[in-house]
C-alpha cells in the first residue's frame, strides 16, 4: 500500500518502533543531549522553571524522575515538564530550521524521563531522540512556514509529537502503540507565538515534553486514537493550517535519509532568539575588525527576511525575556559590550544608559529579496554608519553554531560548564560533562541523571 493512501500514523509508528538510526545520526543526537543538559542546568534557576518545580512539589514528590539542577524527584511526566521548561528558559537551547522549532528541549526531556522509567541505556535515549527529530522535521517540511506564520509555536506543536515518538521508542512500544501515541500527542499539541517574551514560551517546551511522555504512557497501557489524527480531514495538519494537506511525499524516505544529518541542528552560542544570531555575528565581527564603540555609532540598519519581524516583536523590551526577542536591544548590547551572554539579559542591562541610548538608532526592515535565500531567520544584511562618516557593511548567512559552521568541542564544553555552574558545583559539572560526552556507552541513563541533581 502506498504512503499516499495509508494513514500517516501507521507509517510513522513503524518508523518509531523499527527505524535504525545510523551511527552518525546518533552522534549528532549525543551532541544535542550534551548541549541540552547544559542549558537545562542554566535554566533551572530561572523563575519559570522554579514555578513549575513548586507546582510539582505541591502535587507530591513521589517518582523516580530527576529534576535537573534541583533536589526534587517527580513522576516521569512531571520530570519531563520541569526539565523541558528549564531547558528553554533562557532561549539558549538549539534550533532546527526545517521544523522551525527548538527540538532538543522536549526531545531530551521526554527521552530522559522515559529512560529513567525503563532503566534504558544511552543508545536507546539517542535512538529515541533521532526518531523524534526526524518526525518533527517531516512535519515541519509539510506544514511550515505557513503553520509557524499563523502563530503556532512549533517547539510546542510539533514538539509534542516528536516527544511522544522519543518516549515511545525509549519505552519499547511496538509500531501500533507508537502510532497511537503520536495520535494522542496530536490532540495535546498547542502553543502560541503571542506568548513569546514571557514565561509561557519556555513553558511550551515543558508542556510538549510532558505531553509526549503522557501520550506514550497512555498508549503503552492500551489507549487508542484515530489513525487519521495527523492527516485526516479534521486532523492535525488541517486544523493547524499546514502548508501541505498531507504527509505524502514527506515520509517516504524515513529511515533511508536522515534530516538530522542533511539539515542538522543549530547550536546557540547566544542566549537569545535564533532570529537575532545572524545579525549578532555580523555586528560583532564588524566591531572586532573596526574597533568602534557605541558612542561612535550614528545608525545601524538591519535587513531581514519577512518572518524575522514576526518573532522579534519587541522594539523596547520591558524585561529580560522580552529583550531576547528584541533586535534593537540585542544589537545595542553586542555593540556596547562586545559580547552577548546570559548576563546580557539581566535587569541591570535593560536600563544601562549606553545601551538604551543606542537602541533608537537601530532599525530592522524587511528585504523581500532575502525570502527564500536560505531558511527563515537565517539571513541578515547589516549596515553600520559611524559618526565619522565611515560605513561598515556585512552579510550573514546563518551564524556560528549553525550546521555549516558548527561549534567546536571546546566551545560546547565551555558553554556547558558556564551553564551548569549556575545550578551545581563546578566539580559536579565537570563530572556531568564527562558522562554526557560518553552518553551512548552508558548502560543505564540513570547514572547520568543522578549526576545532574542538586544536593
Amino acid at each position: 500500500m502506498s504512503v499516499e493512501v495509508r494513514a500517516a500514523t501507521a507509517r510513522l509508528g513503524e518508523f518509531v518502533a523499527e527505524g535504525s538510526p545510523t551511527a552518525s545520526a546518533r552522534a549528532r543526537a549525543a551532541g544535542a543531549v550534551l548541549d541540552t543538559i547544559g542549558v537545562t542546568l542554566a535554566g533551572a534557576v530561572e523563575p519559570a522553571a522554579r514555578i513549575v518545580r513548586e507546582m510539582i512539589a505541591d502535587e507530591g514528590s513521589g517518582g523516580i524522575g530527576v529534576v535537573i539542577g534541583a533536589s526534587t524527584r517527580a513522576s516521569a511526566p512531571n520530570a519531563a515538564f520541569a526539565n523541558g521548561t528549564a531547558a528553554h528558559a533562557l532561549d539558549y537551547d538549539d534550533m532546527c530550521f526545517v521544523s522551525l522549532a527548538h527540538p532538543s528541549a522536549p526531545l531530551v526531556s521526554a527521552g530522559l524521563a522515559a529512560a529513567e522509567l525503563a532503566a534504558a541505556p544511552g543508545r536507546s535515549l539517542l535512538d529515541g531522540y533521532v526518531v523524534g527529530f526526524e518526525i518533527e522535521a517531516r512535519l515541519g517540511t509539510a506544514m511550515n512556514p505557513r503553520h509557524y506564520e499563523r502563530g503556532w509555536h512549533c517547539t510546542s506543536t510539533l514538539g509534542a509529537i516528536g516527544a511522544a515518538a522519543a518516549a515511545s521508542r525509549v519505552l519499547g512500544l511496538d509500531a501500533a502503540r507508537s502510532g497511537h501515541a503520536l495520535a494522542i500527542a496530536a490532540s495535546e499539541a498547542s502553543g502560541l507565538k503571542e506568548n513569546f517574551g514571557t514565561m509561557v514560551k519556555p513553558l511550551h517546551a515543558g508542556l510538549a515534553a510532558r505531553n509526549g511522555v503522557v501520550a506514550a504512557l497512555l498508549a503503552k497501557r492500551g489507549m487508542t486514537a484515530s489513525d487519521r489524527a495527523l492527516d485526516g480531514p479534521q486532523g492535525f495538519l488541517a486544523a493547524m493550517d499546514s502548508r501541505l494537506p498531507s504527509l505524502a511525499g514527506q515520509i517516504d524516505d524515513l529511515g533511508t535519509r536522515w534530516e538530522i544529518l542533511d539539515t542538522g541542528i543549530t547550536v546557540k552560542l547566544y542566549p537569545s532568539c535564533a532570529g537575532t544570531h545572524p545579525t549578532l555575528d555580523a555586528l560583532l565581527e564588524l566591531r572586532r575588525g573596526a574597533g568602534f564603540t557605541g558612542d561612535e555609532v550614528d545608525r545601524v540598519d538591519v535587513l531581514v527576511d519577512s518572518i524575522t519581524p514576526t518573532v522579534l516583536i519587541y522594539d523596547r523590551p520591558a524585561s529580560g525575556l522580552e529583550a531576547k526577542f528584541s533586535l534593537p536591544f540585542c544589537a545595542a548590547a553586542a555593540i556596547v559590550d562586545g559580547r552577548v551572554g546570559i548576563e546580557t539579559f539581566e535587569a541591570a542591562k535593560l536600563s544601562m544608559p549606553a545601551i538604551t541610548a543606542l537602541m533608537p538608532r537601530i532599525a530592522m526592515r524587511v528585504d523581500p529579496a532575502l525570502d527564500g535565500v536560505g531558511a527563515p531567520l537565517t539571513q541578515a544584511r547589516v549596515r553600520v554608519q559611524l559618526k565619522d562618516r565611515r560605513v561598515l557593511e556585512a552579510a550573514a548567512d546563518g551564524a556560528r553554531g549553525y550546521p555549516e559552521r558548527p561549534a567546536s568541542d571546546e566551545e560546547l564544553a565551555t558553554k556547558f560548564l558556564s551553564c551548569a555552574i549556575r545550578a551545581i558545583p563546578r566539580e559536579q559539572a565537570e563530572i556531568a560533562l564527562g558522562m554526557a560526552r560518553r552518553v551512548e556507552a552508558l548502560a543505564d541513563v540513570r547514572a547520568l541523571t543522578r549526576a545532574l541533581a542538586a544536593g
